[in-house]
């Protein structure tokens, strides 16, 4: 035995109105549903506006008329305003959390077909989210003399169409994909904050922080963080980057909020200011932590009530955008060095997410590499390639340890472009790798100098330092620091083993640093010349 189906729908009140027997020539939503003969409605809950309680009765008693076996349960739900979301919303939240729903003994329908378009969006939504247990049906009327018309049953059950469940996956596979400019990483940890990001900006319009070394690439996550965005309809204003690095003094206020004419020294017409200029849109501000402490309190306020005032204005601005920061500094280390205001870090660390660097993503340097020929293809209209032996090497050298990769992407990309430019025939072989090699040693070995031992290791070792782990870098740069210090082999000696040469009963310093220099074929005399 089938079980009793109740119906919920609102009165329409110009679909469904009528009087004299001409109304009965019409189709009347609210009562043709009544009237098919292969859809029996035990029960119609109709909701209507006290102001048209008169017509609610008069259907009432036409659905009584048509289909005697429908009871009709009017229901008075009065709204100020049917146009207005919130209110419709919680009159239509109350009446289903106050009714007596009993889905293991009736069946429940949603007539979506009368009612304002508020209404209709507010019942569907309260239908999705299961506070009416009930599927959707949607009625139409006939042709000619047909007052009945059609309808159709909407089962909001998701997981019955696979097609549809499955095209929303492939939309959110594209999205990443469009994130990563289509190249194929590897890295799970990576691909998984990508998938979180696609996540956050489809659905939110909070600031995002992207934080990383330099060329982890932040400004291009950024821009496409945008692109995607303005694909979805969600901005239609510019995209605005900044790096505020290159902000100083007066000029920073005037370069991101903008200036009155005559506001100071030189100021000759009024600046509309970046922030002002990305409305709609979304701002980059690059090296966030860059920023004086007076800029980021207007920063900060800009964010939270979408005004700020220009340098030499008493007229605030309006500017609606979106915020991305990016910074390859520690933020929570500069709020507690007092350089970073611990406000607007906080409302900063919403959405923060970190980009790893390119040592930290071996797995991903060849897709990468692959993303660079085919990004110079396009610049140069020229397609090339590498020769087997020659992308073999590249490769065992971009994952060695003699690769840091200090400039991350910017540094990939530019060995890929110069190793192209110098490729004969189209074709990248072993000569433009091995010079591309030592040009990226080069650079970083000048790039080190002065930061860490590696200059001095360089100074002594040469290309030997390539056969040399990281682990016992460290040390014997140390150790070298000492000698060069030090008088005599015997006065370093005694500073490197002072610990251990107490629980000897005879310390032969000399003998055990002349030792450790041998390991790595130094000498004494070779480490104090240079």
């Amino acid at each position: 035995m089938s079980k009793p189906t109740v119906m919920i729908g609102f009165l329409g009140t110009t679909l469904d109105a009528g009087k004299g027997y001409k109304r009965w020539q019409k189709w009347r939503p609210t009562v043709a549903v009544c009237q098919h003969e292969d859809l029996m409605v035990d029960r119609y809950e109709l909701i209507h506006d006290r102001r048209h309680t008169a017509l609610a009765e008069r259907v009432r008693d036409d659905i009584m008329l048509a289909s005697p076996e429908t009871e009709v349960m009017l229901h008075d739900a009065t709204v100020d305003d049917p146009w207005d979301f919130e209110e419709v919303f919680a009159v239509l939240h109350d009446f289903a959390k106050g009714y007596e729903f009993q889905p293991d003994r009736e069946d429940y329908l949603i007539n979506i077909t009368t009612g304002t378009h508020v209404a209709q969006i507010c019942m569907f939504l309260l239908t999705e989210s299961h506070h009416f247990p009930a599927r959707i049906i949607q009625t139409s009327p006939g042709r000619g003399a047909d007052q009945v018309g059609t309808y159709r049953i909407i089962d909001l059950d998701l997981s019955r169409y696979d097609r549809l469940a499955s095209r929303f996956a492939a939309e959110r596979i594209e999205g990443t994909s469009f994130l990563k400019s289509g190249i194929e990483t590897k890295s799970a940890a990576f691909n998984h904050m990508i998938d979180e990001i696609e996540q956050v900006t489809i659905r939110t319009r909070a600031p995002v922080l992207l934080m990383g070394p330099t060329g982890a690439g932040k400004s291009h996550l950024a821009a496409r963080i945008y692109a995607l965005k303005k694909n979805r309809h969600q901005v239609d204003g510019p995209f605005v980057e900044v790096n505020c690095a290159t902000l100083r003094g007066d000029s920073a206020m005037s370069a991101l909020f903008g200036h009155k004419k005559g506001a100071f020294t030189g100021a000759a017409a009024d600046r509309a200011g970046l922030l002002k200029s990305a409305d709609g849109g979304v701002l980059f501000l690059d090296e966030i932590g860059e920023l004086g402490l007076d800029e980021q309190a207007m920063i900060l306020r800009a964010i939270e009530e979408k005004r700020f005032l220009p340098v030499g204005s008493d007229r605030e601005v309006a500017s609606d955008f979106q915020l991305i920061a990016g910074t390859n500094r520690d933020l929570a280390e500069a709020v507690a060095d007092g350089t970073f205001r611990e406000d607007l870090f906080a409302r900063l660390n919403l959405w923060t997410f970190h980009l790893p660097g390119l040592k930290d993503r071996h797995e991903d340097i060849e897709p990468n590499l692959e993303y660079e020929l085919a990004r110079f293809a396009r610049e140069a209209g020229d397609r090339i390639t590498f020769n087997r032996e020659a992308r073999t090497a590249f490769l065992k050298f971009a994952h060695s340890a003699a690769a840091p990769w200090s400039a991350n992407f910017r540094d990939l990309s530019a060995a890929v472009t110069r190793m192209a430019t110098f490729a004969r025939g189209g074709r990248i072989g072993v000569d433009e790798v091995t010079a591309e090699i030592a040009r990226l040693k080069r650079t970083w070995r000048v790039g080190s100098a002065g930061t860490n031992g590696d200059a001095r290791l360089t100074a002594i070792l040469g290309d030997r330092l390539d056969d040399i782990d990281l682990f016992d870098r460290a040390q014997l740069a140390t150790v070298i620091e000492v000698c060069q210090k030090a008088k005599s082999m015997s006065e370093a000696g005694r500073q490197l083993f002072a610990a251990s040469r107490l629980r000897k009963k005879q310390a032969n310093d000399s003998d055990r640093l002349r030792k450790y220099l041998a390991k790595f074929d130094l000498s004494w005399d070779k480490v104090k010349s240079d």
